[in-house]
């Protein structure tokens, strides 16, 4: 081997071992900071949290814009160990940081959580806050946290000796084992929701047998992942919500929602089981409630007698569940001034007969969170042998009057009837859309909308001209076709609509009236 190529080698390795060298330094030369740190945020809003349970995980970076590398002294929460509220600064979990290290021109991350018992405080509600420091050579940077803590009353299963949940017995499936659902029976004492504090359930909550669950106005009810309310055979719910004061502020008005009160989770569907009203169930009664974010939001089965209704629903809205908003089995629905908004399924489902009367309701399911297959009016005469043994009841009536039948599909009206046995339905000034622009349903007498035995006055196609319909607002814009369209005889028993306005001699198709703005 010749000199001049050992030389090149010997070059070669020698910048190698210097590369080398230099990518596994750890003496960087640090200067303590001078308090010239940036934030992704000045106050880090952690968002409603219920009382001894935990918040989601927040996020603050921090920046070094100069270009020395620096040393923070003291990174930690202002009332130290025995701050409600943990952070991990760059993979490190604690409270208190010394000399936090931060090279030139790149950040960290500090992620922050809370947990707080409201038992430290008197209050029902309030603003938890505290400042999370970054000490310099010159004093100290803060930034802000702020959580809303509320109080709350905790209804869950027991826990059994064998470590299991406390169950529920549904009934036996076909081959006569049983079905239970984690849940508990409500206690004498626990049989009335007041609104002093909101109510957290974990599994289901079941209303024993000749009892009665009553709901004040202005309560809020919150409920875990497959958790949801049972009111068994003989017992009743009664919701009894008001309208506010205020049309814009839901003060009165009963609200049943998931338990994560974060952002995120405001507008997302299946976050809850559901509202069972179970065969046998007598006299249920709901006004002015907002249910929404469930699997399925009311399911009520009827006895099959239908001398009562199973379910009187007034003056509340149902929307963004999973499956349907309102699922009818075999039962007597009387709902007036009611709206049914997005479903991952039907609005409104009227399933195995049963009898139906809808006044002013406005069933409108512009769902956008993922393909829906189903129409947003669903009626039939028989059961789903997939989920229940085979059977055919009477559908005794359905009857929709100045009601608002309308969605993003062409076709919202889906009528399915067993010759076997009777399926009785009427619409009556209604806006109905149901475009058959491909003459599928020609030759249908379920849909002659011709026939003024089944459809009278019907406005279809008609352009409802809501406000936000992807939003589940359903208030009418001027251009609606739905104004002045109503029949005005029914306005004596419903002279106000859901918002409590008056409805005049030339009523609005639906649950709410057209407003001018001012």
């Amino acid at each position: 081997m010749n000199c001049s190529l050992i030389k090149s080698l010997a070059l070669v390795s020698i910048l190698v071992l210097t590369v080398l060298g230099s990518s596994c330094r750890e003496d960087f030369d640090y200067v303590v900071s001078s308090g010239n740190l940036e934030f992704s945020k000045d106050t880090v809003f952690l968002d409603t949290i219920f009382t001894n349970i935990g918040s989601a995980t927040y996020t603050l970076k921090v920046y070094n814009r100069s270009n020395e590398d620096i040393l923070i002294p003291f990174v930690g929460l202002e009332t130290g160990q025995s701050s409600s509220y943990r952070l991990n600064v760059d993979g490190q979990a604690g409270k208190e940081f010394n000399d936090v290290p931060l090279l030139a021109k790149d950040s960290l991350f500090v992620f922050i959580e809370t947990t707080f018992d409201v038992s430290q405080t008197p209050e029902n509600e309030f603003l938890y806050t505290e400042g999370l420091l970054f000490e310099n050579s010159n004093g100290q940077q803060t930034v802000e946290l702020v959580t809303l803590v509320k109080d709350a009353i905790f209804l869950y299963p027991a826990t059994l000796s064998d470590g299991t949940k406390e169950s529920l017995l549904l009934g036996l499936d076909e081959d006569g084992n049983e079905i239970r659902v984690e849940g508990f029976f409500l206690e004498m004492d626990e049989l009335r929701f007041t609104n002093e504090k909101p109510y957290v359930i974990y599994g289901y909550a079941a209303v024993p047998e000749g009892n009665t669950l009553t709901i004040d106005a202005g309560a809020r009810v919150h409920f875990h992942n497959n958790s949801g309310l049972l009111v068994n055979s003989g017992a009743s719910l009664h919701i009894n919500g008001l309208l506010s004061d205020d049309q814009e502020v839901l003060e009165n008005e009963v609200v049943f929602e998931g338990d994560r009160l974060e952002p995120a989770y405001a507008d997302e569907p299946g976050q809850w089981g559901t509202i069972w009203l179970r065969e046998g169930s007598v006299n249920n009664q709901i006004t002015h409630l907002t249910l929404k974010n469930a699997t399925i939001g009311l399911r009520v089965e009827g006895d099959g007698v239908l001398s009562n209704p199973t379910l009187r629903l007034r003056n509340s809205q149902i929307y963004n569940s999973l499956n349907h908003n309102l699922w009818g089995i075999t039962s007597y629905i009387s709902a007036q001034n009611t709206v049914l908004g997005g479903a991952g399924s039907s609005s409104f489902y009227g399933n195995n007969g049963g009898k139906y009367d809808f006044t002013h309701c406005t069933l409108a399911n512009y769902w956008n969170n993922g393909i829906r297959n189903a129409p947003t009016l669903a009626l039939d005469n028989f059961s789903n042998a997939l989920i229940t043994p085979s059977s055919s009841n009477a559908l005794e009536n359905a009857d929709f009057i100045n009601c608002i039948i309308d969605g993003n599909m062409r076709l919202e009206l889906g009528l399915w009837g067993n010759s076997d046995t009777a399926f009785n339905f009427n619409f009556q000034n209604c806006l109905l859309k149901f475009n058959d622009s491909d003459n599928q349903f020609a030759d249908n007498p379920l849909y002659n909308f011709s026939d003024t035995n089944l459809y009278e006055n019907l406005l279809l196609n008609q352009d409802a001209n809501f406000t936000a319909p992807f939003q589940n607002q359903f208030q009418l814009g001027e251009n609606s076709d739905a104004i002045d369209a109503a029949n005005p005889s029914i306005v004596t028993p419903l002279p106000l609509d859901i918002l409590g306005v008056d409805r005049g001699p030339n009523p609005d198709v639906g649950a709410y009236e057209y407003v001018v703005e001012n």
